[in-house]
């Protein structure tokens, strides 16, 4: 399991209601990390794969779901869906 980056953890906030804040933080430590075959295994390189599922998600879980199984099948579609693929920083200047 990789640890949620602390600009994670302020995107999570500002998207999900406070009571599905904890889920949301689960998912992502649980199905966002060595499931995702991402380049980068630490908690700031899997931030764009991260980053990419909060957005598409729109703060419903269930679309955090969603993405997280498109993540897990092909990350590099998650990031065309949520806008990040051709820009690899797009994702740093995202905020909800």
């Amino acid at each position: 399991m990789i640890a949620l980056s602390d600009g994670t953890r302020q995107r999570i906030a500002a998207l999900f209601s406070a009571d599905d804040v904890h889920e949301a933080e689960r998912l992502l430590r649980e199905e966002c990390a060595g499931n995702v075959h991402f380049p980068i295994g630490t908690p700031e390189g899997l931030e764009r794969v991260r980053f990419a599922a909060l957005r598409t998600s729109r703060g419903e879980l269930a679309r955090l779901r969603d993405a997280l199984r498109l993540a897990q099948v092909d990350w590099r579609d998650l990031l065309v869906e949520a806008g990040f693929a051709n820009d690899p920083t797009a994702h740093e200047r995202w905020s909800p």
